[in-house]
């Protein structure tokens, strides 16, 4: 068998996997939910965690899990003695169950999620039906000490037809003592049958103090954290991602330009949109797109009477406020908005130079700035 470690479909590049986080911030009540339904004997054997990508979810799931696996069931929790009262869902690093689920070793978990192929050096577009049918021999396994047995599917929107179907059986008879947890950032793709047998426990974005103390946690000392929680939506994931690629910097550049509109500086705009699109930098021309839509989402909300919470680049209310006066001109933006995100997708698809289409955005931007 070879010691070869595989990627993993449900870590992000460059964080800690969410089994491997010891702390959970700006959830507790999500956390409270889980607790109480443990400690009063009424667990629920699948739970769907919701909400926006990268606030906790995954992080959640494997704490509850450690949780689970940590004490048996009906029994006095072997965490904390004779205590009756937890306050949250934490295991001690050394505890034998810890150190088997860092070590991917524990018999009582299992996680399901896009697999590697090996062949073609990537990941599957979706979770497949073999790795749920995963979960008959999983289950064909007797707990040990009587115990929880857990899945973590992340993320459940990744399934094909076939494996949501073959995960509909199990949730229609689940077995003893089995808790399943399922991660999804879109729960309206899941089948209706799906949502319907499962608790939904919506996980909310994070403020800026959380988000802080998850990026801190992750290895990274952030000084821009609040425009980070602003330009992120309050996810850990994507402040990570921004984080790595300047994402604040890109939207100041961003900002600038439309400080200058409707007689945009052409140079700047090229500059910007080549910068975005060199060779084999497709994280940074995912960015800039993102960007963009994030600038022009702010200025339709601006029109319709949402002040932003926090300015990202110096003097962005001014700018916003004199491009989107009005609720005419918030329209215009969100209108262009989605006419942007069409011209986008469609242009990558068909291989349109990225420079261009970024260098069309932005000369659209600047047209639309100039009309009454």
């Amino acid at each position: 068998m070879s010691d070869e470690i595989l990627p993993e479909a449900d870590r992000l590049e460059g964080a800690p996997h969410p089994r491997e986080t010891a702390a959970l911030f700006g959830q507790q009540a999500a956390e409270d939910a889980l607790l109480e339904a443990i400690e009063s004997g009424r667990m629920h054997h699948a739970w769907l965690l919701t909400g926006p990508k990268g606030v906790g979810k995954a992080t959640l799931a494997w704490r509850a899990a450690r949780f689970l696996l940590a004490r048996p069931v009906g029994g006095q929790n072997p965490l904390f003695g004779d205590a009756s009262f937890v306050s949250d869902l934490s295991v001690a690093g050394d505890h034998p169950v810890s150190r088997r689920i860092a070590a991917m070793s524990e018999p009582g978990l299992l996680p399901i999620r896009r697999p590697w192929d090996a062949d073609k050096k990537r990941f599957k577009t979706q979770i497949t039906v073999d790795e749920v049918r995963k979960l008959n021999s999983f289950f064909g396994l007797s707990a040990t000490d009587g115990g929880f047995r857990v899945v973590i599917v992340d993320s459940a929107d990744e399934m094909n037809t076939a494996a949501a179907n073959a995960l509909l059986k199990v949730l229609e008879e689940p077995p003893r003592n089995a808790v399943l947890f399922l991660v999804s950032h879109r729960p309206a793709r899941l089948l209706p049958t799906i949502r319907s047998r499962c608790r939904e426990l919506r996980l909310s974005s994070l403020e800026p103090e959380p988000l802080a103390q998850a990026l801190a946690q992750a290895g990274m000392t952030i000084e821009a954290s609040a425009e980070l929680a602003e330009l992120s939506g309050g996810s850990v994931g994507e402040a990570l991602r921004l984080s790595a690629l300047d994402g604040v910097g890109l939207y100041t550049s961003i900002v600038e330009l439309l400080s200058s509109a409707p007689r945009m500086d052409r140079q700047k705009a090229t500059a910007l949109a080549e910068h975005a699109a060199q060779r084999g930098a497709e994280d940074r021309l995912d960015l800039t797109i993102r960007m963009i839509d994030k600038a022009l989402a702010r200025l339709a909300r601006t029109g319709a009477g949402h002040v932003v919470d926090h300015d990202v680049a110096d003097g962005e209310t001014e700018v916003l406020s004199r491009l989107s006066p009005n609720l005419s001109k918030a329209q215009a933006w969100a209108e262009l908005n989605q006419v942007l995100g069409q011209r986008m997708a469609h242009g990558r698809a068909v291989n349109i130079d990225p420079a261009s289409l970024v260098l069309d955005a932005l000369l659209q931007i600047n047209e639309t700035a100039g009309q009454s």
